[in-house]
């Protein structure tokens, strides 16, 4: 474990040098891991732990679009693929990567399946701490770890297809057997983690609720549509909105800020352009400030989970989702995008 400074407060970091490949299978050289659902995560997770040599089997529901998922990715049933609960019982490590709301519909299935010295592996801190609300809470004879992938499992998936790795948090929650640190990090690695960093899962969880809610999802789509309707409202054309609002920012200034900071951004850009970005940027720090203590509270306090909860146990949540990302969808924003997209080079 290397201890690595960032702007003056030392964490303490596991990267592949010292944590190799070889050694994390080393370490899960006896175990089966099984991978329970496989929807957003779990298929990146499942097939990267596979590619990278692991004893893998997934568990999923069927009949389903996920089971059907899976079979397509070459799991085969009966022998790497199975229902929910013979997964459970066959493996010794259980990552648990159904959703929030599955997770709370298959606790008690998987809960009588997790006997001494098993490990149940999260890549969320949802459910644990927010165990008042979900009623997941695990016996103390088994281990319960936590690697959370900062980024979608496409991407989890797609940068390790390009030799390379996302950047993960770790944490362990509950150490049965003496062994939970070294397999949450040998799953870490497995997974085609970048580097790991040390968190809690409470603390991934109030981080996690925050951000997509906040700078990563909500507020960037929020802004987005500000900006676009403001553009339209003064007389400018569509193509003209999107371009200033998203396609810059996206394939312009968006990888600058990757490659080097927003320093480098800034210095990559014309002095009009930086002069009004540093004399507008605390304007918009200021007026946000109060939005993201108030979003960081509803997540603390449980009033977020207490709302994903109810709406994602409801029958038709699917339905109204699919209402709501069709909205989206057909905006003419959105519209405007697809056709900018189409244009490109």
């Amino acid at each position: 474990m290397a201890k690595i400074n960032f702007g003056g407060v030392v964490e303490n970091v596991v990267t592949r040098s010292e944590f190799s490949l070889k050694k994390a299978r080393e370490i899960l050289k006896n175990e089966t891991i099984a991978v329970v659902g496989y929807g957003v995560q779990g298929p990146a997770q499942a097939l990267n732990l596979r590619d990278n040599g692991f004893n893998v089997i997934v568990g999923q529901r069927k009949p389903s679009k996920s089971w059907d998922k899976a079979v397509a990715d070459k799991w085969i049933p009966d022998k790497t693929l199975f229902e929910v609960e013979e997964a459970v019982q066959k493996g010794t490590i259980i990552a648990y990567l159904l959703s929030d709301a599955g997770q709370i519909a298959s606790w008690k299935t998987v809960k009588k399946n997790l006997t001494f010295g098993k490990a149940l592996y999260f890549s969320h801190g949802f459910g644990i701490t927010f165990s008042r609300e979900t009623g997941i809470v695990p016996s103390k004879d088994i281990d319960v770890i936590l690697i959370a992938p900062k980024g979608s499992g496409r991407t989890v998936r797609k940068l390790f297809l390009e030799g390379k790795g996302i950047n993960a948090s770790y944490a362990v929650y509950q150490d049965a057997t003496k062994k939970a640190k070294e397999r949450c990090l040998a799953m870490g690695i497995g997974v085609g983690a970048g580097y790991l960093f040390e968190t809690t899962f409470k603390n991934e969880v109030y981080s996690d609720l925050t951000g997509e809610r906040g700078v990563l999802m909500g507020a960037i789509a929020g802004i987005m549509e500000a900006q676009y309707d403001l553009f339209r409202k003064k007389g400018h054309s569509p193509s003209e909105a999107f371009n200033e609002t998203v396609e810059e920012l996206t394939q312009s200034l968006i990888p600058l800020i990757s490659e080097k900071g927003m320093d480098w951004m800034y210095a990559n850009c014309s002095t009009t352009a930086q002069r009004g970005a540093l004399d507008w940027k605390g304007k918009f720090r200021k007026a946000v400030e109060p939005v993201f203590e108030k979003l960081y509270k509803s997540v603390a306090s449980g009033h977020e989970a207490k709302i994903v909860i109810k709406a994602n146990s409801k029958s038709d949540y699917r339905k109204k989702l699919e209402k709501e990302l069709a909205e989206i969808h057909n905006c003419e924003m959105w519209r405007t995008g697809a056709k900018v997209r189409e244009l490109r080079p």
